[in-house]
């Protein structure tokens, strides 16, 4: 094999962890003298490209890295100046008193940032630092994705990268491979494994980018309640950022009852809101864009952080902390905490440092911020009258202006009952909970959460929904993606047909939409009809990459791949 392209270290993914984990890498190499080779592999044509975030963020890794990191450049929108949580009936906003907002979710004083930017003033900063440590050789892909996992026995010695056919030319080999990303790849070293024994939860992001015609920089909006009153987990948010613009979006469980979520229209939904309508009002939408969000937390995370060869990071492990939105900085604590360990272990010459590395992220910040939010999506998940009941009379006490006594009309009607699920949601939202509790019972994979016979209310004509200042179809939206593929790209796959016309026939006796139609952020899955057949088929030039039909698919038939060339959608600056 010497022919092939081998290093010592390989990071897939041009994620917020594995730009962390090389420059604290480098940073040790440079003062230990260690020789090491680093390739680091990204997906889309350039870094950022792929990546879609809120984004608030206390840069405590960042600030670790770089002490004076503001002033050598640093992208950021501005500090949170206000921070608000904001309950929305369907005409009118509540917002929530300081007092009663949980401490995570007070953000002032923290960094508003373009995930994107951040992204790529991260790759080019590493490369200026590689050009000054003669012991280390950098190289970086981008529009090289991983589209294998390749194994020596149950060893991981690398990935492949394309398909010509010719070996050395189609893998890169290592002897450590480091997954950053949001499960294109990691899920097969998962699955092969068995690593994960609680499934992930997952949500999805729609947001837009928005120029208006004047300046909110600084303020924030978290948002629960209109338009999404079917019990599903969710919530919006607007942030102002520099130069006029304004970032909104929202978020929504996809472990729902609710076959048909349509986030995409959801989405206009929220800009429908006569709020939102003031804010976005004389304003042009520029970028618009999707992903999914894995949000189990604690008992989500893989029974072990690698195996022999691979260590999984950020994303791949799924280290958000729900209960405070914050999972930047923490993707970036498993990256500078498993820095630490790979360079030692390649100075002692023993890469065994699966363990360590598991021990490490679990006593850190990190470990302990899961710990505490560790029952928070379970309050949602043992209690559906939250969602589904109490939020929607909430909502109703908002717009009829007094939201106080809604709620205390609520409580009235059984005061004891209220009282005990009110407590008992306090009490695992706020992980004051007893160490004899039991693991969640309610976590249940997003595709075995749907409901095909589900109805969900009405919120929003959607004839009048059409008329709102801002509203763009589903198909309008791709335009602002902006993706690109070449010609031929099939990076769907369809596993089984069959499969497909059986679920399209059971929705069809519903009068509904299959899910992977309904939830596509971006109009790629249709139905068509031949010769009296209905099948699925798809627009692939449209996709956006999100993964969200893959994790909907009430039978699993659908896998969503990275694409070839660096093609798919155009997130940078969203």
């Amino acid at each position: 094999m010497s022919d092939a392209i081998r290093y010592d270290l390989l990071l897939v993914g041009g994620s917020s962890s594995n730009l962390i984990l090389a420059h604290r890498l480098l940073d040790l190499a440079k003062l230990s003298g260690l020789k090491l080779s680093i390739a680091l592999l990204e997906k889309a044509r350039q870094f950022g490209g792929h990546i879609i975030s809120g984004a608030i963020c206390n840069p405590q890794v960042i600030a670790r890295l770089f002490p004076d990191f503001e002033s050598q450049g640093f992208p950021h929108e501005g500090r949170v100046e206000v921070s608000h949580l904001s309950i929305l009936g369907s005409q009118e906003r509540w917002d929530l008193p300081e007092a009663v907002i949980p401490k995570g979710l007070r953000k002032q004083g923290q960094l508003i940032l373009t995930l994107s930017h951040v992204i790529r003033w991260l790759a080019e900063t590493l490369q200026e630092k590689a050009k000054g440590i003669p012991n280390v050789t950098l190289d970086v892909f981008p529009g090289f994705a991983a589209h294998e996992i390749l194994y020596e026995g149950e060893r991981v010695i690398g990935v492949r990268v394309s398909d010509s056919g010719q070996v050395y030319e189609d893998c890169v080999f290592a002897e450590l491979t480091c997954f950053g990303d949001k499960g294109f790849i990691s899920k097969d070293l998962i699955e092969r494994f068995h690593l994960r024994p609680r499934p992930q939860l997952w949500s999805v992001g729609v947001k837009e980018l928005w120029q208006i015609p004047g300046s909110l920089q600084g303020q924030v909006w978290h948002t629960l309640g209109y338009p999404v009153l079917d019990g599903s987990f969710s919530g919006g948010f607007v942030y102002g950022l520099k130069d006029n613009r304004l970032a909104l979006g929202l978020i929504i469980g996809l472990d729902s009852k609710n076959p048909n979520l349509n986030p995409q229209q959801r989405l206009q939904e929220f800009k429908a809101h006569p709020w939102i309508q003031s804010l976005i009002a004389g304003g042009k939408l520029l970028k618009y864009g999707a992903a999914v969000i894995p949000e189990g937390g604690y008992y989500s995370l893989p029974s072990r952080f690698g195996v022999e060869g691979a260590l999984l990071l950020g994303d791949a492990l799924g280290v958000l902390d729900v209960g405070s939105l914050a999972g930047i900085n923490n993707a970036m604590e498993t990256g500078y905490l498993a820095a630490g360990l790979i360079h030692d272990g390649f100075l002692k010459g023993d890469l065994r440092i699966q363990e360590a590395y598991q021990k490490a992220v679990m006593e850190s910040s990190v470990g302990q911020d899961l710990y505490r939010s560790r029952y928070f999506r379970e309050a949602f998940l043992e209690n559906s009258r939250l969602l589904e009941a109490y939020l929607p009379q909430i909502c109703r006490s908002v717009d009829a202006g007094h939201p106080w006594l809604g709620s205390l009309r609520w409580g009235l009607q059984d005061p004891v009952r209220r009282g005990r699920e009110l407590l008992r949601a306090y009490t695992l939202l706020t992980g004051r909970v007893s160490a004899s509790e039991p693991p969640p019972r309610g976590y249940v994979a997003p595709h075995a959460a749907i409901q095909a016979d589900f109805v969900a209310p009405s919120v929003v004509d959607p004839e009048t929904l059409t008329t709102r200042a801002g509203y763009f179809s589903r198909s309008d939206a791709v335009f602002f993606a902006d993706p690109r593929y070449p010609e031929g790209n099939r990076h769907i796959l369809e596993f089984s047909a069959e499969i497909c016309r059986q679920c399209i026939a059971t929705y069809d006796k519903l009068n509904r939409p299959t899910p992977c139609v309904a939830d596509c952020t971006a109009e790629v899955h249709h139905i068509r009809e031949q010769n009296g057949i209905r099948s699925h088929a798809m627009a692939l030039e449209n996709c956006i990459q999100c993964r969200t039909c893959e994790i909907v698919c009430p039978h699993l038939n659908l896998r969503v791949n990275p694409s070839y060339e660096g093609s798919g959608p155009d997130f940078y600056g969203l």
